[in-house]
Formats: structure tokens, C-alpha cells, sequence
């Protein structure tokens, strides 16, 4: 979706929760600095403008923009749609950007578009936990979605879905719903997860790890949902029985009453870190830095753990009682995201060959 959308709206429910914290966030000086020509810099001369790329939920959205605009008085302009599609734009505006923050996926996912990136390290990084600090100088892990599946609990009925071994049951072939793990970041840690689950001793190159596959696809039946959020939609309204998806769309049909359930693989799942980029030579620079600071902060890291369905990254934040306690939640002891993001695009090739070979 390319339509720009203005989040100008403070919902009150926001203002309550949020505005009673600290709206400051530390960011560089930006006063006013003498160029030889005698002109002020473009830091100074900086528009309270700030275009955000995002393939963010609604909620997150919601939740932080507007609160970020009345914090800051800056306005930001929104651009939601899905990260290949971002990444497309974001890659033919390289020359001119019209964009500023790019809030979608994270290293895995964008280490090979480095360059489409700048360079900024968050006076807030020291307050993450280990795991999430930004050690590449490029990627800002905000928040966390651990890779899960959504469960229709009417349609499964007495179907057992606990793990990836579970998907191969012929009762669920042509009612698996998973997206393209080329375009979808969410459908790409999908397959990280099950190729580690499935793998010889969690290697994701294991001949085990890409015979599941092609059992997979042959259950999967050809239906490859569009879009990530075909994916949750499709279970949650019927038309699938589970899906392969991230824990923040799924964990929000739990809360809001869906018949609907969110399972943590047996195997083990994977805990990525959602990160926020700046746009290199965006036409808003500082104001992106505050955006990033404003993500990493105590008031925004709190009141999203407390009221949403996204796992906060600060060290000094907690849960909501709904979510799964993250010592719950089995995850890989070899999982290497350095390795993932260096070997994305021969696995991804991989995968486009075995799809090609399940439909012969």
C-alpha cells in the first residue's frame, strides 16, 4: 500500500498513558551553526517534518506516532506498506529519499541494503538488553516478535498443532497459510525457524532441515498467501486452520476475544529484534534521530509492554500478564544472526528452488 497517511490524530487513551512520562529524548544539539558562507546549517534550518516508512502494525503505530508528534511538535508523514515493498522504494529513491525512518524488519533482513543506510548509535542503546543493542552502528532494535503460530481453535478442533513436525499432518494440507519469504521479513524468520527446528543438530543447511521443506511445500499445496498479513487474517477469519506468522498480530486476536490461539514451536522459535533505520542523506536527519531515541525510551518502551502485544526491548521495562513470559519460550541455542543475515540470499534462492521443484 503507497498511500501516504498523516498521523495526526493523539489518541487520548495515548495522551493518558503516555503523557505523563517524560516526553524529552536526548538527541545531538541542533542550535544554529555559521557556514562559511555565513549560513545557518541544515540541522538549524531543519522543517518539524518526518517521514516514516513503516511495515509496522497499526497499533504500534498508533501508539507511538502520535505521541512522538505531540513530544517532539514534529509532524510525521506515514508510509505503510509491506518491507519488500518498502525496500523496493526506499532502494529507487537511493539518489533523492523521500523517506527519513525506514521501521521495518531488522538485520537479518536488511544487512545486504546496508548502504541505503546512516549511521547512528542512540544515546538510549546502553539501556537495551545485551541481545538488542546495536552493534552494527545501523540497526536500532525497538521492539521483538518472536516467530509463532496463529491457531483457528474452531477449525482445528481435535488436530494437534504443537510444532513444525505437526504441519506435515495430512488433515491440514491446503489450509497452511504462509507468505513469500523473498519479499515478507516475517515469512523469511518463519523459515529461519523451521530450518533450525528441523535441521540436523539446529544446522539450517542440513539435508533434514530442506527434506522438511519440500514435505512442507507439498502440504502447503501451492497457496502461498500475498502479504504477510494474509497470513493471521486468513486464520483468524476461517479460510486457513494455522499460520506462520509473528506473535503481535496473533497475540491481538487473543486479546481481543478471537477464536484463535498463539503456539510457541516445540522446536524452538526465533526472537528478532524489530529495528529502526535512518534513510542515508534523508532530507530530515535530525528529526529521525529523535524518532529513533523516542523509540528506545523508557515512557514508549514501558507503555507498549504494558498495553500491546509487542515485546519491548529495554532492560528496565516489563510484560503485560497476557503475554508469554519470554523464560517460556524455547528458543535456538545455535541461532546466529550474523549467519542468517550473511547467508539470506542463498537461502532464500534455495527456497525459490525447492518451490519450483514442488510444482513440477
Amino acid at each position: 500500500m503507497k498511500k501516504i497517511v498523516k498521523a495526526a490524530l493523539l489518541f487520548s487513551v495515548l495522551s493518558l498513558g503516555l503523557a505523563a512520562c517524560s516526553g524529552k529524548t536526548e538527541t545531538k544539539d541542533t542550535s544554529a551553526v555559521e557556514t562559511q558562507a555565513g549560513e545557518k546549517s541544515d540541522a538549524a534550518q531543519e522543517e518539524k517534518v518526518l517521514v516514516v516508512y513503516t511495515a509496522r502494525s497499526e497499533a504500534l503505530n498508533n501508539a507511538v506516532i502520535p505521541e512522538f508528534e505531540n513530544s517532539t511538535g514534529i509532524k510525521v508523514e506515514v508510509v505503510v506498506a509491506g518491507t519488500g515493498e518498502l525496500l523496493k522504494r526506499a532502494q529507487s529513491e537511493k539518489e533523492n529519499p523521500l523517506g527519513d525512518i525506514f521501521w521495518a524488519a531488522d538485520q537479518t533482513m536488511l544487512s545486504s541494503s546496508k548502504d541505503l543506510f546512516e549511521e547512528y548509535v542512540s544515546a538510549e542503546n546502553d539501556n537495551m538488553i545485551e541481545s538488542a543493542k546495536n552493534t552494527t552502528g545501523y540497526f536500532t532494535p525497538a521492539f521483538a516478535d518472536p516467530t509463532v503460530m496463529i491457531v483457528n481453535k474452531d477449525l482445528a478442533g481435535d488436530i494437534k498443532i504443537e510444532g513444525f513436525a505437526d504441519l506435515l499432518n495430512p488433515e491440514l494440507k491446503g489450509k497452511i497459510a504462509f507468505g513469500d519469504p523473498v519479499n515478507s521479513s516475517s515469512a523469511f524468520q518463519s523459515l529461519m525457524a523451521m530450518l533450525y527446528g528441523m535441521g540436523k543438530d539446529e544446522d539450517p543447511l542440513s539435508d533434514e532441515a530442506w527434506a522438511y521443506v519440500d514435505q512442507f511445500l507439498q502440504n502447503l499445496d501451492g497457496k502461498m498467501c500475498n502479504s504477510s498479513s494474509q497470513v493471521y487474517k486468513g486464520v483468524a477469519e476461517g479460510e486457513y486452520i494455522v499460520g506462520l506468522t509473528w506473535e503481535d498480530p496473533a497475540a491481538s486476536y487473543v486479546k481481543d476475544g478471537a477464536a484463535v490461539e498463539v503456539v510457541f514451536p516445540k522446536e524452538g522459535a526465533i526472537f528478532p529484534g524489530e529495528s529502526v533505520q535512518i534513510l542515508k542523506n534523508c532530507k530530515h536527519p535530525e528529526n529521525a534521530k529523535k524518532f529513533v531515541d523516542f523509540m528506545l525510551s523508557e515512557q514508549v518502551q514501558s507503555y507498549v509492554g504494558q498495553n500491546l502485544t509487542v515485546r519491548p526491548l529495554r532492560a528496565d521495562v516489563k510484560l503485560a500478564d497476557y503475554m508469554k513470559p519470554q523464560a517460556d519460550i524455547k528458543l535456538f541455542d545455535k541461532y546466529d544472526e550474523g549467519w542468517v543475515a550473511e547467508h539470506k540470499t542463498e537461502i532464500t534462492s534455495m527456497f525459490t528452488e525447492h518451490i519450483e521443484s514442488s510444482m513440477n
